[in-house]
């Protein structure tokens, strides 16, 4: 059985939505209005958290887009894992609140990071198995992609998994540390994947503008 994976976006995109506003919901204003400006400046943990949790997030939703959009159909295995997937991302703002916590009262922050990042690292690991199984059975691909750009979101994808990774095992031993290689996975991911569209889908594109 194989499914338009136009369907599977559309969910996918509900609950990568929810997950975003969830965070900010884990920010909790002050109780002592009398010292607001005080009250707001030690909330630094649950800002941090959040902006990098959310900019994580919505790599995830980019590159969720991305993979989607060179898949032709979705069948059984591609929506289970895509379902453990999302499992994973309804999961990330209870890791966002755990490190916002930790960071906050000043203990337990190695299993803070440890958790954030394999929580993500997870997601990498997801991304890759999808993405490896579409790539071996051609059928569900696109024409729109050739091997070139197969081989160029797979390089992407590979990436992600030794990067994060890594930031998460810095973390066991430095937490501040591997929040930082962690955060610096954000400005990077962001850069257009080299490659990826097939030189079909280029000179369709140019024969629509002449």
């Amino acid at each position: 059985m194989e499914r338009d994976p136009a369907r599977v976006v559309t969910f996918s995109d509900g609950v990568i939505a929810i997950a975003v506003t969830l965070l900010v919901l884990e920010i909790h204003p002050p109780h002592d209005t009398s010292r607001l400006l005080h009250g707001l400046a030690v909330l630094w943990p649950s800002y941090l958290a959040y902006v990098v949790t959310f900019m994580l997030i919505g790599q995830v939703w980019v590159n969720h887009h991305l993979m989607f959009d060179h898949i032709r159909s979705a069948d059984r295995v591609v929506l289970f894992l895509n379902t453990v997937l999302l499992m994973d991302v309804a999961f990330l703002p209870f890791a966002a609140s755990v490190l916002a916590q930790a960071f906050r009262d000043g203990h337990g922050e190695r299993t803070a990071v440890v958790l954030h990042g394999a929580a993500f690292e997870l997601l990498a690991v997801l991304f890759n198995i999808i993405w490896g199984y579409v790539r071996r059975d051609r059928r569900l691909l696109t024409a729109t992609i050739d091997a070139a750009g197969v081989a160029a979101i797979s390089r992407r994808f590979r990436l992600a998994l030794v990067w994060l990774a890594t930031g998460t095992v810095l973390g066991a031993f430095v937490p501040v540390l591997g929040m930082a290689v962690i955060a610096a996975f954000i400005p990077y991911y962001w850069l257009p994947i080299v490659g990826e569209i097939a030189e079909a889908e280029r000179r369709r594109r140019r024969g629509h503008r002449t």
